[in-house]
């Protein structure tokens, strides 16, 4: 490096050493420092010109951070979004994705021990943010620390019981034990079970077991659940708890929704005619023609393979890890076909309407419904998960929505250890299962927005928790794993089990004004309100925001962002190919009429609710995978930015009722409400609230026309006269 180069970064680096102390790293309990370097660049790439802050960057055994002279109006604004346990620059260990180094301008996949290390490091993040850190002025030995301790902490295959987790309980061992049922039914109780079963009147069919207690029989099942009442307790034990029918959720009139594992494959022919025997007198105490009647869903053989899921989801994501504007815009010109490549919208439109044809079965062919997987604890998950979403409003509730959580994913076994690939043991077994259920449920979230009580920030959260290990909610295979490493099962009555947070008390991670972003105020929660709502609500809107029903190639020389106005960037319009604009035609005769039978009413947001499954219909979940792109924000709009709105309005309408109340009590207490400033949304775009406004770049002129106005694509080409600057915008 030029000499004078160098000291020009000296006196960089002296003019923020001041600065750079005065910046404390904040450890949680039981947490180490491991490693960390000085006078590292976080970069801003914009346009291929850099620029950043200086400070440090450090590695412990719960995240990696940076310590940079930050300090910004963003910090002491009112309206952001903090997060108490994840700093703005910090990742935790378990969100790290992929890191990268570059060398000469190369950027290359790090791993291992590296023989020579990069001048900048390059982290993608799994909740999709991306960083940047220039290490060419920093000291030769501290780059090599931090790079080997940021790589061998992140990539090398660990413990369970070296998890950050166990660290943290054991730290905060003797602190009080926070009460989780106040959050959510937690299902570790038989009583928990017999109260769900009388909440949704299946008591008079199924019964709750405790026959699995201290997991004697199966250390995949919990200790605690629900069989049909003619099912005999030898017979879960004769298998191991495979091959039974266990409950998921009871419906309106009695039909019920159930999930079996696959019992063990075998090549004895004696042993192949006992399993034989044994199924068919299994199946026969939910199947008892013409009383009572089921229906088998294999999802093993007729539906997605977690290979699939993988597969599609790791294309889907390298659409939204973007490293500068530069790459945002050369990309803008594939996106439809790299977006239609992933199959990511596609495997969410199949995961909606398999649940669609199993609520059809249970409500309109009143047919118990019998979920078979091998194991039972993957896609039985996320489509029993929906049903019971689309089909009980009770789960439409925050409660309510914990509650189903932890009953079909904690309780029902998924290996989310696995799937997460928290122990970086194996890439085979990982795949975002959780995840995809999140997105579905999103998908129901925006096109029926009074129906939830929760908004799509509470799910962005929820899928940002999936990476912080000090709640045990996503850290385990099974229930048996974690009471087995949490104490639980240990015969030394001297020990004290560990104090394990649930992910579900949102206090530990947020303020309570942070909070009120999880909370819908649109939320229709009672009947007597869904006249008033329906006549207005009835989705107009969401078929103005989708692309139009067209399969004209677009213009090779445009991309989509080229040619669309600011105002349309973040929604992504939906999914505009053509095996999803003709999908309706697959649908079979009953389940068309079903289908369309419902929709052709006014929704009752406190009943049955089923998503549209037409192509673009089916969307890009914008502010969870756009969220940490400036180019694609909606400056002083989306979807957020309303609702922030909303709740100033519901805000003052509450000040005004108090303003009121006051008239009676005090004058001096009306004059100190009347002195409180109202909350204002002036700074905010379509990134809130993860973010407020935030750099421009040079971004191509887009027309000013609305899309209805401007017609398909190969108008847009043709119109080259309404064009205006963004930078006057």
């Amino acid at each position: 490096m030029p000499r004078q180069q160098r000291q020009k970064m000296e006196i960089h680096t002296n003019e923020k050493e001041v600065t750079e102390k005065e910046v404390t790293l904040h450890l949680l309990p039981g947490e180490q420092l491991l490693c960390e370097a000085s006078t590292v660049l976080k970069c801003v790439q914009e346009d291929s010109c850099q620029r950043g802050i200086y400070g440090r960057l450090v590695c412990t055994d719960f995240k990696i951070a940076f310590l940079g002279d930050d300090e910004s109006a963003l910090d002491n604004d009112e309206t952001q979004f903090k997060n108490k346990v994840i700093g703005e620059n910090d990742i935790t260990l378990h969100c790290v994705d992929q890191i990268y180094g570059v060398f000469d301008e190369k950027k290359k996949t790090l791993f291992g021990q590296l023989k020579k290390y990069p001048e900048k490091l390059v982290i993608h993040c799994k909740d999709l943010r991306v960083f940047h850190f220039c290490l060419r002025y920093t000291k030769e030995e501290e780059v090599k620390r931090i790079v080997s301790g940021i790589i061998h902490h992140t990539q090398a295959p660990k413990l369970l019981k070296r998890l950050f987790l166990f660290s943290y309980a054991t730290a905060a061992r003797n602190s009080p034990a926070m009460d989780p049922k106040k959050h959510a039914v937690m299902f570790d109780t038989l009583q928990d079970w017999c109260r769900e079963l009388e909440r949704t009147k299946g008591n008079m069919k199924y019964k709750a077991v405790s026959v699995n207690e201290g997991y004697k029989v199966c250390e995949r099942l919990p200790a605690y659940f629900v069989v049909p009442a003619a099912l005999l307790e030898e017979d879960i034990v004769f298998f191991q708890g495979r091959g039974i029918p266990i409950w998921c959720w009871s419906c309106h009139n009695g039909c019920a929704l159930l999930k079996m594992s696959a019992l063990p494959k075998e090549q004895d022919d004696g042993v192949l005619q006992i399993q034989k025997n044994f199924s068919d007198r299994i199946y026969k105490t939910v199947h008892r023609p013409p009383y009572e009647t089921a229906k088998t869903e294999d999802l093993s053989s007729n539906f997605l393979s977690l290979q699939e899921i993988q597969m599609a989801y790791s294309k889907f994501k390298q659409l939204f890890l973007i490293d500068n504007s530069t790459e945002f815009w050369d990309t803008d010109i594939k996106w439809f076909s790299l977006l239609e490549s992933s199959s990511w919208l596609d495997i969410i439109r199949r995961c909606l309407k398999k649940a669609v044809e199993i609520i059809e079965c249970l409500e309109a062919q009143n047919m118990n419904v019998l979920l078979l997987e091998d194991n039972a604890s993957d896609l039985c998950c996320l489509v029993s998960s929906l049903v019971q979403v689309m089909m009980d409003p009770h789960c439409r509730t925050i409660f309510g929505f914990q509650s189903l959580v932890q009953k079909e994913w904690i309780m029902g076994g998924h290996c989310f250890l696995d799937r997460c690939n928290h122990l970086r043991q194996s890439d085979k077994e990982e795949a975002p299962v959780f995840l995809l259920f999140l997105d579905c449920v999103w998908q129901l979230v925006h096109q029926h927005p009074p129906a939830f009580e929760f908004t799509e920030t509470y799910l962005t959260v929820l899928s940002d928790s999936l990476y912080i290990p000090i709640f045990s909610t996503f850290f385990f295979n099974s229930p048996h794993q974690k009471d087995t490493n949490v104490g639980r099962e240990s015969q030394d009555s001297q020990s004290k089990p560990l104090n394990l947070l649930t992910v579900w008390d949102w206090s530990v991670q947020f303020e309570p004004k942070a909070q009120t972003f999880f909370t819908n105020p649109l939320y229709v929660e009672k009947p007597k309100l869904e006249k008033v709502q329906r006549k207005g609500t009835h989705f107009k809107h969401q078929r103005q925001l989708s692309l139009p029903l067209t399969q004209s190639k677009s213009s090779p020389k445009r991309g989509f962002f080229r040619e669309e106005t600011d105002h349309l960037i973040k929604n992504l319009l939906g999914k505009r190919i053509s095996k999803l604009i003709n999908s309706s035609e697959e649908l079979q005769d009953g389940f068309r009429e079903f289908y369309d039978g419902w929709h052709s009413r006014p929704p009752s947001y406190q009943g049955l609710l089923l998503p549209r499954l037409e192509g673009p219909e089916i969307k890009v979940w914008a502010q969870r995978y756009l969220r940490w792109i400036p180019e694609a924000q909606i400056l002083g709009g989306g979807g957020v930015a309303t609702m922030s709105k909303l709740l100033e309005m519901m805000e003052e309408v509450q000040r005004l009722q108090e303003k009121v109340e006051a008239r009676h009590h005090s004058q001096e207490a009306l004059q100190a409400e009347a002195a409180s400033p109202p909350r204002t949304s002036g700074r905010l775009s379509s990134l809130f609230p993860f973010a407020l406004l935030q750099r421009h770049s040079s971004k191509p002129v887009l027309p000013t026309s609305g899309w209805k106005a401007l017609g398909d694509e190969d108008d847009l080409a043709k119109r080259e006269d309404e064009f205006v600057d963004l930078g006057d915008v």
